[in-house]
């Protein structure tokens, strides 16, 4: 057993209770967590863990899983017996869903395989340690704090802050506004924010799918129409743009507009007069027009396929949503955000996404975006019977498929360039990770499978910041 001066380490705040049987793997905690300044006391088992338990009091207990006298999970049990709200993390080469699932039932903060990456176990340590002061690793309120929203959007990235500063810029004016971005993205939840902060906001938001509409429809649907107008009119119906009077008029997909209803669209815009189909006296809207697409407009009217007048006319204040692969450091908090919506909705208690769960999400390209997010954490809340979403409670063949077109798109080297060291790095890790699984962290068995000396294996291991642990 040692404890340190947190005075004299550094300075981390925390008081780390680090339990392992094994000396060289508690020794290797030990030197990791000092260097960041915690201050930390080592026990060389659990039943010597659970005796200090009760005499001192501790921020965060590490401890693994399987020992000789007392295991983690009766470790576990001992903390929360003693503080309800011990923070204990559980570390093991033998990572199983059921181990998992006891764990986190016994509330566990966090699971952790072997072998794992120095860089992300730090982070889990540090986040752990605000978890208990109600932060984050930056000293914000948790997800789904007011902090990380803006309306319905979620998100804290340099790009979703700039997005939230020219929402509030232009909802003050009635100026027209284009939203791009790719299905999936959040376009429409940028048009409610907009109208939500403009001084139309007490009349209707009216959404209006130009791509959901049939061609034959959509004109009596947006300029309603007159009795006998046509076989079944009959009674005047109002159109969604008379509705909307005084409000906004999301159009939603406005690329996918007939040549004919463009013309017709920009006589709105132009005029704010429309007349209803079968009849003959023009009527005045007042309207504002924001539009969306993910499509490419510019390069849509290059082509003849949208009119450039049309296109200036909506496109006064353009918005760029970028995808979810973009702006990645954001998905936790939307997964987050997500997980307490389903869960609630649901009716269960899960309230953590385990940390390799959030690794594989943020590992996967997201082709659908933020949409697509969301309906993976609606599936696994669906799914899982514990209080924590785990790797297997994810659509794994999708993930799976995802990271291996992300794989293949490695030689991909854009304008650019890339940072070939990085990449060779990566590359090099995910092998070693791979064998170090197959041998079960046996730094021998995996360096044969490498086809490296053991030494060789320890000195990239120790380049890479990797460690594992011989069972």
């Amino acid at each position: 057993m040692s404890g340190r001066d947190p005075c004299l380490t550094g300075g981390q705040e925390g008081r780390i209770l680090i339990v392992d049987d094994e000396k060289s793997m508690r020794e290797f905690l030990d030197i990791m967590l000092t260097s960041e300044g915690y201050d930390v006391t080592l026990a060389s088992g659990g039943k010597e863990a659970c005796e200090l338990l009760d005499s001192e009091t501790f921020d965060l207990i590490v401890t693994d899983i399987r020992m000789k006298d007392i295991d983690g999970i009766g470790v576990l049990k001992k903390a929360k017996a003693v503080d309800p709200q011990a923070l204990v993390i559980l570390i093991s080469a033998y990572a199983t869903a059921e181990t998992a699932v006891e764990a986190m039932k016994e509330g566990a903060y966090d699971y952790i395989p072997k072998p794992f990456k120095v860089n992300e176990f730090k982070r889990i340590v540090q986040e752990a340690l605000a978890s208990k002061k109600g932060l984050d690793t930056k000293g914000h309120e948790k997800p789904g704090g007011d902090k990380y929203h803006f309306g319905l959007l979620v998100g804290e990235s340099p790009q979703m802050i700039k997005i939230y500063n020219l929402i509030e810029k232009v909802a003050s004016t009635s100026t027209n506004v284009l939203i791009s971005g790719e299905s999936g993205t959040g376009k429409e939840l940028v048009a409610r924010a907009i109208h939500q902060l403009s001084e139309r906001k007490d009349k209707r938001f009216v959404v209006i799918n130009c791509a959901g509409i049939p061609e034959n429809l959509i004109e009596s649907e947006l300029f309603g129409y007159k009795k006998g107008a046509f076989t079944g009119a009959t009674t005047d119906k109002e159109g969604l743009f008379e509705v909307a009077d005084g409000g906004t008029v999301f159009l939603d997909e406005v690329g996918e507009l007939s040549p004919t209803m463009q013309v017709k669209l920009l006589r709105v815009i132009q005029e704010r007069t429309f007349t209803p189909v079968g009849g003959r006296e023009e009527k005045s809207v007042d309207v504002r027009f924001i539009s969306a697409t993910n499509k490419n407009l510019e390069k849509e009217v290059l082509e003849g396929n949208f009119r450039k007048d049309l296109y200036f006319r909506l496109n006064v204040i353009h918005i760029a949503i970028p995808p979810l692969r973009e702006r990645i450091g954001d998905l936790p908090l939307l997964a987050y955000h997500f997980l307490e919506k389903y869960s609630k909705e649901f009716g269960k208690d899960i309230k953590k996404i385990s940390t390799y769960a959030l690794d594989i999400l943020q590992q996967y390209p997201f082709p659908g975006n933020v949409r697509e997010l969301e309906n993976i954490i609606e599936r696994s809340v669906a799914l899982e019977t514990s209080n924590i979403v785990l790797p297997e409670s994810l659509t794994l063949s999708n993930l799976q498929q995802g990271r291996i077109s992300q794989n293949r798109r490695r030689t991909d080297i854009g304008p650019e360039g890339i940072d070939l060291e990085k990449v060779l790095a990566e590359i090099e890790k995910e092998y070693i990770l791979k064998a170090l699984e197959l041998s079960r962290g046996s730094r021998e068995r995996a360096a044969k499978l490498l086809g490296l000396s053991p030494r060789s294996l320890r000195y990239r291991m120790g380049k890479l910041g990797l460690v594992a642990h011989k069972q």
